[in-house]
């Protein structure tokens, strides 16, 4: 049971798991059947992680499942069907990218990387890449915007079933089409400023600095986002607080106390942390200290850098922990009712998935 996909940067062939996840794969195919992804945009790139299309609105805020088309507005969704023994282990694992717990419709994605385990047992497995591996490299290579949008649209162009052992339903005839479509934007699809066909390589635009300045900030963005998911940061554009300095080498024998009183002569200070060994209480010789403003961390960190403290020549710097910003994460999130969403914007949206 396979699906050859036509993408704009070449051929993606498609096993798919059909004794596992019979509702899952009978969705795709007679999805493929009636053209309904042909001009789907790759809507979201994420470098070494995943890429997700689907959505004939091209926002990633859309979507379908075959069943709505056959039943009716109540069957929009269907649901998971996730077995343990399916895994996020492989590169080219294909997936549905849900709304949330038995909320499958029509958008999909690809893993660009091995290991991504923390997926398993959130989204329904329901394929493999057999074919096509290169193409999925070019897609992982894509520049994208902030938002992980592709600057230049890479779409979905035509779908061709290899094997389909699910039998078509009477209804289905009706809405396949007489010839392929071209795999053209669907009139619904807003592609806003990006590029198409006359796009020019970003290679041919920069210099030699200023490309290596746009892959290092995508390379981080794509960091971010990993580490967001996983719930190491709660937000991936975030950034450490400016009035919070990271102070190290110190001598175990220093206290909160004292880096308060030394410090406060640049300012006020919040908060002067020396942290701990949370079984032994022992100094770890390495402290955060918080000012009220901006400006006073600024002078402590020109000042104290290289200062003898408690016998000890102490190393300041910027902090670069975003663990104090926690808390208004949660409490912002606490009023909103939900999480932060991971695939889809609202109303389609995966609420609290990590």
């Amino acid at each position: 049971m396979s699906v050859l996909i036509v993408t704009s940067l070449g051929d993606i062939v498609i096993d798919l798991h059909s004794d596992k996840c019979p509702l899952t794969c009978k969705n795709f195919l007679k999805l493929c059947k009636i053209k309904y992804y042909n001009g789907c945009l790759f809507h979201t790139v994420q470098k070494d992680f995943t890429a997700q299309t689907g959505d004939p609105t091209g926002t990633g805020a859309g979507g379908d499942s075959i069943y709505k088309f056959l039943y009716g507005e109540q069957a929009r969704f269907y649901k998971d069907e996730i077995h343990l023994d399916l895994k996020h282990s492989k590169t080219g694992t294909v997936a549905m990218a849900s709304g949330g717990e038995n909320l499958n419709a029509s958008q999909f994605y690809f893993t660009l990387r091995d290991d991504l385990d923390y997926l398993d047992g959130k989204h329904t497995v329901f394929g493999q890449i057999a074919e096509g591996f290169d193409t999925l490299t070019r897609i992982n290579e894509a520049y994208v915007d902030p938002k992980n949008r592709p600057y230049k649209n890479i779409r979905i162009k035509h779908t061709h079933i290899l094997d389909d052992p699910f039998d078509d339903p009477p209804q289905l005839a009706e809405m396949m089409p007489d010839a392929s479509p071209e795999g053209k934007p669907k009139e619904e699809v807003k592609d806003d400023v990006r590029l198409e066909d006359d796009w020019v390589p970003m290679d041919e635009e920069l210099g030699a600095q200023e490309l290596e300045e746009v892959i290092r900030e995508k390379a981080a963005h794509s960091s971010a986002v990993v580490l967001e998911s996983i719930g190491d940061i709660p937000e991936a554009e975030v950034k450490p607080p400016d009035n919070v300095l990271f102070v190290c080498k110190l001598n175990p024998v220093t206290e909160d106390e004292d880096l308060h009183t030394i410090f406060s002569r640049f300012g006020t200070v919040v908060s002067a942390d020396v942290i701990r060994d949370f079984k032994t209480g022992d100094s770890l010789c390495y402290a955060f200290i918080e000012f009220e403003n901006k400006e006073s961390c600024e002078q402590a960190y020109f000042k104290m850098d290289n200062a003898l403290i408690d016998d000890r020549r102490i190393h300041v710097d910027f902090s670069q922990s975003v663990s104090k910003l926690w808390s208004q994460f949660r409490q912002k999130d606490s009023q909103k009712g939900k999480g932060k969403s991971f695939f889809f914007s609202p109303p389609y949206g995966i609420s609290d998935l990590l």
